[in-house]
C-alpha cells in the first residue's frame, strides 16, 4: 500500500503511495531510522485506509498525528490525506497584550493599571517581535533590562511574575507551544533591609501631626488594627463597628476570591477605641462609611501621610502603610497565637513569617535582660562542666535544668573527694 525509499547519498527516507485519484505522492520524512521510517509508515497507511474506505481512524494515529511537528503535518496535508488544520497567526508582543488586557474585564483597577504597566515594560523592550519568536534567553535578558533601570528586587520579581501570566495565557490559547519566562525567577520577594517597626513614642507624634480626627483614624487603623490601606480603610462602614462586642468587620477587597470572601472580624483594641469613638461623635447624620473627607480618587494618602510624617519631625520610613501593618502584627503575636493574629490581619502564617513578623531590638533587649537574671545557673552549669572535664572519666554528667531556679550549685571539689565505686555492694575490709 506505501512504501519507503531511502536516498543512500543524503540519508533522507520518502514514503511513496498511490493515491484515490490514481497519481503517486510522496511524503518526505527527512533524515530519520529505518525503525522510525517503518513507524511513520504504519500510521500513513492507516490514514490511506481511512481515505479509500471512510473507516473511522484509530486511536493511536490520531495521537500521533497530534503529536506530529506542524511541518511534517503540513506534507500530510498536501497530499490530502487529512484536511488542513485552522490555524491562529500568530500575534506580535504588543497585539497580544493589549488583546489580553481588554479581554480581562474580572480584573479590579488597581490590577489593570499593573498589568498595563508590564506591557509598557514588554512592547519598549520587545518591540513589534511576534510572540512566537521571544526565547527563554529573550526572557532573561528582560529581567536584566529590568534591572538596569534601577528596579529592586521585588519590583522585578513582580513584573516578571505578570510577563510570565501574559505567555502562559497564549499557551492555553494555542497561539505558542512553550512559556519563555517559564525558568525566570519571579514571585514574593521578601526584602527585609525595608522593614521599619514604627515604635509607639513615633505612633503619637504622628497622630499629634494629624490635621483632623478622620485623618487620625486612618492612621490608627492601620497601625494599631492593622488595616490595608486604602482598599480596607475606606471600605470600613459604621455598620461593620459592632460596639457591643468590641469588635468591627472588614471587608478585603485583595482577598475577597478566598473561601471566606476576604471579611475577618478585628478587635477594636485600646489603642485605636478613642479614634473610632471620636470619629463617631463626629460624622454626620445618614454617614455610611467611617470615611467620608479622603475617600475622592484624587487623593493620595500615602503622599499625605508622607507630609504628616515630617511635620512631626520623623523621617519618612519605607513601605509606609505595609509597616504598620507589619509593626502591628509584630507585636501581636507577643500576646496571642499567631494563628489568632493572622485571622485579624488578615495574612497566613507562612506569608505573615516571610513578609511581616520583624526581629526589633526590643527583642535584644528581653533576650540580654534575662542573660543578666540568671547568671548564677550559667555558672553552676559550667563547674559541673569544668567538674567532669579534670575527673577526666567517664562519669555521670550532673543533671541540671535552667527552668529550675533554686537549685543548688554543683560541689566539684566534693564530689571530687568521692571514691568511684561500682554497682555491687561493698565488701567487709
Amino acid at each position: 500500500m506505501a512504501s519507503i525509499s531511502h536516498d543512500k547519498k543524503t540519508g533522507r527516507r520518502i514514503i511513496q503511495f498511490v493515491a484515490r485519484d490514481g497519481k503517486r505522492k510522496s511524503i518526505r520524512l527527512g533524515k530519520v531510522t529505518s525503525k522510525q521510517a517503518e513507524t511513520a509508515k504504519g500510521f500513513i497507511e492507516n490514514l490511506i485506509v481511512c481515505q479509500m474506505t471512510g473507516a473511522e481512524m484509530k486511536g493511536t494515529t490520531a495521537e500521533w498525528l497530534a503529536n506530529v511537528p506542524d511541518g511534517f503535518r503540513k506534507r500530510i496535508e498536501r497530499v490530502g490525506l487529512i484536511e488542513p488544520r485552522e490555524r491562529i497567526e500568530c500575534p506580535t508582543v504588543a497585539q497580544w497584550l493589549r488583546s489580553y488586557i481588554e479581554g480581562r474585564r474580572d480584573v479590579k483597577p488597581g490590577t489593570r493599571i499593573n498589568l498595563e504597566q508590564v506591557e509598557g515594560n514588554l512592547v519598549g523592550f520587545f518591540g513589534g517581535k511576534r510572540l512566537d519568536a521571544i526565547t527563554a534567553g529573550d526572557a532573561d535578558d528582560f529581567r536584566i533590562h529590568l534591572k538596569t533601570k534601577g528596579l529592586s528586587e521585588g519590583t522585578i520579581r513582580r513584573r516578571c511574575k505578570r510577563a510570565k501570566q501574559f505567555f502562559a495565557a497564549a499557551i492555553k490559547k494555542k497561539i505558542i507551544a512553550e512559556n519563555p519566562f517559564a525558568d525566570v525567577q519571579c514571585g514574593h520577594y521578601a526584602n527585609t533591609t525595608r522593614y521599619y517597626f514604627v515604635s509607639q513614642a513615633e505612633a503619637q507624634a504622628v497622630l499629634d501631626a494629624c490635621p483632623d480626627a478622620e485623618w487620625r483614624l486612618i492612621f490608627a487603623l492601620c497601625r494599631f488594627g492593622g488595616l490595608r490601606c486604602p482598599s480596607e480603610v475606606l471600605r470600613l462602614k459604621w455598620a461593620d463597628v459592632d460596639w457591643e462586642h468590641d469588635r468591627f468587620t472588614v471587608h478585603a477587597s485583595k482577598t475577597e476570591h478566598h473561601s471566606d470572601g476576604g471579611i475577618r472580624k478585628v478587635p477594636i483594641f485600646p489603642e485605636l477605641a478613642p479614634y473610632l469613638t471620636e470619629c463617631f461623635e463626629e460624622a454626620q447624620p445618614g454617614n455610611e462609611y467611617v470615611i467620608t473627607r479622603y475617600r475622592d480618587a484624587n487623593v493620595n494618602l500615602r503622599t499625605q501621610l508622607n507630609r504628616i510624617i515630617k511635620r512631626a519631625g520623623l523621617t519618612v520610613w519605607p513601605k509606609l502603610f505595609q509597616n504598620l501593618r507589619s509593626t502591628r502584627e509584630t507585636e501581636l503575636v507577643q500576646e496571642f497565637p499567631i494563628h489568632v493574629v493572622c485571622k485579624w490581619i488578615g495574612n497566613s502564617t507562612q506569608i505573615a513569617n516571610k513578609h511581616y513578623l520583624q526581629v526589633t531590638e526590643a527583642h535584644f533587649a528581653e533576650a540580654s535582660r534575662k542573660a543578666v537574671q540568671n547568671p548564677v545557673q550559667y555558672t553552676s552549669a559550667g563547674d559541673c562542666r569544668d567538674m567532669q572535664q579534670e575527673q577526666g572519666e567517664a562519669t555521670k554528667p550532673c543533671v541540671y535544668s535552667m527552668s529550675q531556679n533554686n537549685a543548688p550549685p554543683c560541689n566539684s571539689k566534693g564530689l571530687q573527694s568521692l571514691t568511684p565505686r561500682g554497682l555491687e555492694p561493698l565488701l567487709p575490709a
